[in-house]
């Protein structure tokens, strides 16, 4: 028996998606791919807006609120730059969900 043989049987098994998961999530991409630039604007004026809010109301701001709309515009980005495949933009909007998570967690009172 070869080492590569023998290696060979330590190699774990594939999970193969579901057809219909692999279909939606295709679907889905393209859907994003042909309207990128829209999406991608809508993600930016989501952000500029949930900052200014904080910016115009202060202390005063809704930010339950503010935390949850930052944090999905972080997702929307994201996704378009995984799909242009640009890893600094990957990096920085993977890094504003975490920071969005937690700060939901502090204004809804889960973590001090």
């Amino acid at each position: 028996m070869t080492i590569s043989r023998v290696m060979g049987l330590f190699k774990p098994k594939m999970r193969r998606k579901p057809k219909f998961l692999s279909m939606n999530l295709n679907r889905i991409n393209q859907f994003i791919l042909r309207r990128i630039k829209i999406i991608e604007m809508v993600g930016v004026f989501m952000r500029i807006f949930s900052f200014s809010l904080v910016s115009w109301l202060g202390p005063k701001s809704p930010f339950l609120f503010v935390w949850a709309f930052n944090t999905s515009d972080a997702v929307i980005l994201s996704w378009c730059s995984t799909l242009k495949k640009d890893a600094a933009y990957i990096f920085l909007n993977v890094f504003w969900i975490m920071v969005g998570i937690v700060g939901m967690l502090r204004a809804g009172g889960v973590l001090r």
